[in-house]
């Protein structure tokens, strides 16, 4: 039979029954997420970064990078591989699945997690209540879809706190409800009252996040009674704790203090851990530790947290990259399951960056000169600096225009609603020299919005 062709006879602009023409989508038909300045805020510095390529950038919250080398991929996929052959007595036809086919939804990682915290943070896990996930963002997505149950729910955040938190929960549409932060991160009583505050308004506290050490942005970290308060008043509120950490190993020289996970006798928090900053975030690992029971599960399918936020994952990602997975599993395993030794030279690098920092804002910023302020954290990757002008996206354009120093407005960190003055400064990726060329560049800066000249 020879083919035939349809033409349509119908006049020109005659449209088929059942189609209509329009205009582009509006943004108001998206979701609304899609116009929070939240979402926006990590694409307008990628854009200001890329146009000005020489200016000495304080804004990305990157790992340093100068150790990386391409063939340690290599080595670490041949000792995961080795560990499932000789460890686990896996055929070659298994070790073959495990690595090119889909994978288990809690991950090829559970066991050697439990290894990690142990040995890093002296937290007893079970291997059933960790699930690997696609980076923390894609835990932190998953724990505020669980929550999530209907328009009364809210989680707490501290003001300020993670963006990418802030857009997680954003997405899930569910509200946070800031919390004030002093100077040892999050204020206990001013999360009750909040949280108590919430309830009088007919809402439902869900949990509370919160980075205990050398937080992102403001660099903050909680005492040791902050961190017994926060998980008393967790268990006298019913809500639980989120604990996101990846900086703690990065510590400048004072004592480490423990995990909120590992003070937890309630199982009231939830630990969300990642490798971005401790291995590298191409790899795009994190895990979620849940291990709180629930309740009116069906027989079998599992009977924590961790259980169901893996149904979720299973409908989200399926599974995390197995061969990203061995990647992780091989540095662990070299580094018998510790992180801490895996990072060492990192951590003297982040140390004597923030040495850096802190000594140039002081010869910068000297008492007789315009007032810039900044606080002084004991480790991690940032620092935050008051400004005595308005730190908006238009100063932002000027100081890496004209003055070659790109930051981060820390207004970002507020969803809109605080730091107008502040700014934060991520020192991870820079030699000591470029830091102090950066602190020259900002107060130049200053100068220049303080004088006119």
């Amino acid at each position: 039979m020879t083919p035939t062709t349809l033409h349509d006879t119908r006049p020109p602009g005659r449209v088929p029954d059942g189609f209509r023409t329009r205009d582009p989508l509006a943004l108001d038909e998206l979701h609304g997420s899609l116009s929070d300045p939240v979402l926006g805020s990590m694409t307008l510095l990628n854009e200001i970064a890329g146009r000005y390529p020489d200016a000495v950038s304080f804004a990305a919250g990157r790992p340093y990078e100068e150790f990386y080398d391409p063939d340690q991929l290599h080595a670490h996929l041949e000792r995961f591989t080795r560990h499932l052959r000789e460890d686990l007595g896996r055929t070659p036809a298994q070790v073959r699945t495990a690595l090119f086919q889909y994978g288990h939804t809690k991950g090829l990682l559970t066991e050697l997690l439990v290894r990690n915290l142990a040995v890093d943070e002296d937290i007893t896990a079970d291997p059933d209540a960790i699930v690997v996930t696609t980076g923390c963002q894609e835990a932190m997505v998953l724990l505020l879809r669980a929550l999530r149950t209907d328009d009364r729910d809210v989680v707490l955040a501290p003001a300020p706190t993670y963006v990418g938190f802030l857009g997680a929960a954003r997405l899930m549409d569910m509200p946070v409800r800031p919390v004030r932060e002093g100077a040892g991160g999050i204020d206990v009583d001013d999360l009750v009252a909040q949280v108590r505050a919430a309830r009088a308004a007919g809402l439902r506290p869900r949990a509370c996040y919160v980075v205990p050490d050398f937080a992102n942005p403001s660099g903050l970290s909680m005492s040791l009674p902050d961190r017994e308060r926060l998980l008393e008043t967790a268990a006298a509120e019913g809500l639980l704790v989120i604990e996101d950490n990846p900086y703690s190993l990065f510590n400048a020289g004072a004592r480490r203090l423990p995990t909120l996970k590992s003070l937890d006798r309630h199982r009231n928090v939830v630990y969300v851990g990642s490798f971005a900053k401790t291995a590298f975030p191409g790899a795009r690992v994190g895990y979620v530790l849940a291990d709180q029971p629930v309740a009116g599960a069906a027989p079998g399918e599992g009977r924590l947290l961790a259980d169901q936020l893996a149904k979720l994952k299973s409908m989200l990602t399926l599974n995390t990259s197995t061969v990203s997975q061995a990647v992780i599993g091989g540095r662990l395993l070299e580094h018998e399951g510790s992180m801490t030794a895996a990072t060492r030279r990192e951590s003297e690098v982040y140390a004597r960056n923030l040495r850096a920092v802190l000594d140039g804002l002081r010869r910068h910023f000297p008492p007789s000169g315009p007032p810039v302020s900044w606080n002084v954290p004991g480790g991690g990757m940032f620092a935050v600096v008051t400004l005595p002008f308005e730190t908006d996206e238009a100063a932002l354009e000027l100081s890496a225009s004209r003055f070659g120093v790109l930051w981060t407005p820390m207004r970002h960190f507020y969803g809109g609603a605080g730091g107008t003055h502040q700014i934060r400064l991520s020192f991870s990726v820079l030699t000591p020299e470029q830091i102090d060329l950066g602190l020259g560049r900002l107060a130049a800066l200053v100068h220049n919005r303080t004088t006119g000249r």
